[in-house]
């Protein structure tokens, strides 16, 4: 069996587990083809970014698992753990993808909601009469 590269990727609350098998191309995420997965033109060239950064288009076979969060958390997710892999996979593309800015994770997280407020900053109404 040929090498496979695996690598996790993170974002808000999405965590993405991706492996990567040298082959034709397919990408498939959570057991649907990338294309039904992602509708949209725009939400699958954010899924393909790490690939044309690298110049690795049709180079591997991508299976998914993302697990949480909503669709742009997902995306942030498989880009990172794509990048993780193509890393593995290829030391010399490190330079590449960091300044592409594909393989810092996202930190960002929803802030918690506080007492006495009705969501993380906003305050309720005043009325001084």
């Amino acid at each position: 069996m040929s090498e496979s590269f695996s690598a996790t990727g993170r974002r808000k609350t999405s965590t993405a587990r991706v492996t990567l098998v040298p082959g034709s191309g397919s990408i498939t995420i959570n057991k649907r083809p990338f294309e039904e997965y992602f509708g949209t033109l725009s939400l699958q060239n954010q899924v393909l970014h790490p690939f044309q950064v690298a110049n690795a288009i049709n180079q591997f076979d991508v299976t998914v698992n993302a697990i949480g969060g909503g669709v742009t958390g997902q995306i942030g997710a498989i880009q990172l753990g794509i990048a993780r892999a193509l890393l593995k996979s290829n030391d010399e593309l490190r330079d590449t993808l960091r300044e592409s800015d594909l393989l810092t994770r996202d930190p960002r997280k929803k802030e918690r909601k506080k007492a006495g407020q009705p969501k993380a900053r906003k305050r309720f109404q005043f009325s001084k009469r």
